[in-house]
């Protein structure tokens, strides 16, 4: 017993293994299929034995109705013809009696071409009929005689007697098959029984499959699904390092390994937005530090002391005006955003203060479209750029310089931009310096640019990057010894 156990055990789990290891789909229809086919096997057999039982049982009965009609024909139609012909109200050429026995042997030969169990008997009846077609012949020869009445009755009697046989024969041959029929009925009622028995166990055990095939399904979905949420609620209070135990429902598999690399994915993108916001403080930091420079803020207060002892007022007024417009722009009360025209205005001080301090190399003019005033920006976006211009192209020539900065709105059919473009009449940048700095401003690192010329501009780009998400919005060209001109084009910005 513990043997057959074991076997049933080890059955049991690699039935459930199969189901577990394909998809939920493919496993109920597979069940289905399976519960079909155990519902379909009683039924079938149940058609095809009753259908044998049908067909068996309706030849016994027909066997035996054919036989009694016979027996009764065998009694009766014979004997009353040839009495017919004895008492002579026909002659024996106008009787029915050969018809009537050749009926009777194509009956009984119809019979025992059948299916029957008692073919002896009709052999006999066969042959007794062949007597009773000698005496009836010898019947007819004694009336072609003109034998006496007598003698004709006496044959009458023999014919009599083998009738009497015959139908005997058919009665006994007829008590036979009834009883053939009743073992035929055993035979029914056992075969129903085992029918009933056999569909009664099917039952059981598709109900016992499908319990089986439930419950499988359904502790592998739940243990996966369990499996799933756990993951969800690990990566919503933060530990994204969770991962969900990848399962063997195909459809949930999938999924699985989909919601592991998300997690994956997530803790990517954070550590790169970590990343991102350390990069952007960085470069809010350095802008910041490149204008309150000590050595910008002492050459403007020596600016201040000069023009005063000067006795130049105007002047130390519109450059103390400017020096606070200037911080005030800059500080922003921390924000990150001013509007265009105070950003324009930031710069208008930076070049207020320094057209002061270099009168005569410096000279600069602002034009833009009023209808642009009240966009939204980057803050310390141009002064950066006028910064480079001055230091790096105005200062390295010989004469006057001009630095112009002019501003425009751009539509399209997707966005609106704001325009923006710093130009110089200064040194000009080489071709060899204008590659390098192109490639110092699209390496996208954490390492600044070594070269001085263009950690303005790599600033500014790389601010626009980060708060813009795109790239490509700035552009430089140089002509060396004839000025710079460096363009920005900013998508405009509804909400902030």
């Amino acid at each position: 017993m513990i043997y057959y156990m074991n076997i049933l055990k080890k059955i049991l789990n690699r039935i459930r293994y199969f189901f577990i290891s394909t998809s939920v789909i493919d496993t109920i229809k597979t069940s289905h299929i399976v519960i079909i086919l155990l519902l379909l096997v009683p039924l079938l057999l149940i058609i095809t034995v009753s259908m044998h039982n049908i067909i068996s049982y309706d030849r016994l009965i027909t066997n035996v109705e054919k036989t009694n009609r016979l027996n009764q024909i065998v009694k009766t139609e014979i004997t009353n013809e040839l009495w017919d012909i004895v008492a002579g109200n026909k002659s024996f050429e106008e009787g029915r009696q050969y018809q009537v026995i050749e009926n009777i042997r194509g009956q009984i030969m119809d019979i025992n071409a059948g299916e029957i169990q008692n073919h002896q008997l009709l052999e006999v009846v066969d042959r007794s009929l062949n007597t009773l077609t000698r005496y009836v012949d010898r019947l007819g020869q004694q009336m072609k005689q003109r034998a006496a009445v007598i003698e004709n009755e006496r044959m009458l009697d023999e014919i009599r007697g083998v009738t009497a046989l015959v139908s005997d024969v058919l009665q006994d041959f007829i008590v036979l098959e009834i009883e053939t029929n009743a073992a035929q009925s055993r035979r029914i009622k056992t075969r129903a029984l085992f029918i009933a028995i056999l569909e009664s166990v099917i039952i059981i055990f598709t109900l016992f499959f499908s319990v089986f095939v439930q419950k499988t399904v359904s502790q592998s979905v739940n243990k996966s699904i369990s499996s799933l949420v756990a993951l969800s609620g690990a990566i919503a209070d933060g530990d994204l390092n969770a991962r969900a135990e990848v399962t063997h429902v195909k459809e949930l598999e999938t999924l699985t390994l989909y919601l592991n690399i998300m997690a994956g994915k997530i803790k990517t993108l954070i550590d790169e937005n970590i990343r991102e916001q350390r990069n952007l403080q960085k470069s809010e930091m350095k802008a910041l530090q490149a204008q309150i420079t000590p050595h910008f803020l002492y050459n403007t207060l020596d600016s201040i002391i000069w023009l005063a002892e000067g006795n130049k007022k105007e002047q130390v007024v519109e450059i103390t005006r400017a020096f606070s417009d200037f911080y005030r722009i800059s500080l922003n009360r921390g924000n990150e955003w001013v509007r265009v025209q105070d950003e324009l205005k930031h710069v208008e001080s930076y070049l207020t203060i320094q057209k002061i301090r270099y009168r005569d190399i410096l000279d600069y003019s602002i034009d833009y479209e009023k209808s642009m005033e009240q966009n939204i920006i980057l803050k310390l976006l141009l002064q950066p750029l006028v910064e480079n211009a001055l230091y790096h192209g105005i200062k390295n020539k010989r004469g006057k310089g001009l630095i112009t900065v002019r501003g425009w709105m751009e539509a399209e059919e997707q966005a609106n931009w704001l325009c923006f473009t710093v130009k110089d009449n200064g040194i000009g940048i080489t071709a060899e310096q204008l590659v390098s700095i192109r490639k110092q401003i699209e390496i996208q690192n954490d390492s600044s640019p070594s070269s001085v010329l263009s950690y303005g501009l790599y600033n500014v780009s790389r601010r626009l990057e980060l708060y813009y998400n795109k790239t490509g919005l700035l552009d430089i060209q140089s002509v060396y010894q004839e000025g710079t001109i460096v363009t920005l084009r900013i998508p405009v910005v509804e909400n902030v």
